[in-house]
């Protein structure tokens, strides 16, 4: 059966589709991850003296931030006796602290994420765009005989 229409039918439009989805990945991964940098970074949060790694650095990478978290969960459980949150009494006047500490351990541990997300975004991108090339490359092949 002969085929009709353009050589590689749908193909070509389909890695276009793919070039551009791989494109607008690229980008949205590469500003969201400015975006989380820029806005760590306005909080002037620098990583402990006591952290195992980056100590004294400024926190606008996901390394930083993850060990300024991990400095954190170590204070906020040796300051309640290794007690979480949940597990200190209503009326203990630490609650508060170690509460507080949990908070931004989590928003620290939440912008590590974002910042995979971004990052796992970009990587998809670049591969969907070498994929949509690819399909467009293989669409404009000659037939094999």
């Amino acid at each position: 059966m002969a085929r009709s229409g353009r050589p590689g039918g749908a193909v070509p439009l389909i890695g276009l589709l793919v070039a551009i989805a791989g494109v607008v990945l690229l980008i949205a991964g590469v500003v969201t991850y400015a975006v989380v940098s820029s806005t760590l970074s306005d909080q002037h949060i620098t990583v402990s003296e006591d952290a195992d790694n980056f100590a004294g650095q400024h926190v606008d990478q996901p390394w930083e931030a993850y060990a300024e978290a991990s400095v954190i969960a170590e204070h906020a459980s040796e300051m309640a006796d290794g007690k979480t949150y949940a597990e200190l009494p209503r009326d203990d006047p630490r609650r508060e602290s170690v509460m507080t500490a949990s908070f931004l351990q989590a928003s620290l541990f939440t912008s590590v994420v974002a910042f995979g997300v971004a990052a796992l975004a970009a990587g998809l991108g670049i591969l969907f765009v070498l994929i949509g090339i690819s399909l467009r490359r293989v669409a404009r092949a000659p037939a094999a005989p």
